[in-house]
């Protein structure tokens, strides 16, 4: 049996087991970057929010709302985990899977369209609202796919 013919097999054998092919590369940095990303852009946007001043200007308050909307979404996020590990898991296409991915979906949204106009001025948030919430609407579109 050739090499190619034996590595075939061995991903046949994977397919009825449950597992897929591997993920292209690309994706799979993104996914790392993800999960690490979103804890850290998260921590240090509250760390850094709650130990500066309030700032008094309306985009301010936009990079705030968004970053609030993110944190929203990061959160459903964490509680989505906790609870399928609670129950077991959902089945496929489960309604309350789908409602969370969309509630997740809709949070990250508006909180990146909230963020935009944040980042035509200097504020504390100007950056960590994009961004986390970017790298949430991310997660949500790669979780919601793989579904």
């Amino acid at each position: 049996m050739s090499l190619s013919a034996r590595k075939n097999a061995g991903q046949r054998a994977l397919q009825r087991m449950g597992y897929h092919l591997p993920m292209p590369v690309v994706l799979r940095l993104l996914i790392i970057a993800a999960y690490i990303g979103v804890p850290v852009i998260l921590g240090w946007g509250w760390l850094r929010w709650s130990r500066h001043p309030r700032e008094r200007n309306p985009l301010a308050a936009l990079s705030l709302a968004g970053f609030v909307f993110a944190s929203a979404s990061a959160l459903l996020a964490a509680g989505g985990v906790l609870y399928a590990g609670a129950i077991g898991g959902f089945p496929f296409y489960d309604p309350r899977l789908m409602r969370i991915y969309s509630y997740g979906l809709l949070l990250s949204l508006g909180a990146f369209l909230l963020s935009i106009p944040g980042m035509w001025r200097r504020n504390l948030l100007r950056w960590h609202a994009p961004g986390l919430s970017l790298a949430m609407l991310v997660l949500w579109v790669l979780w919601a796919s793989g579904e």
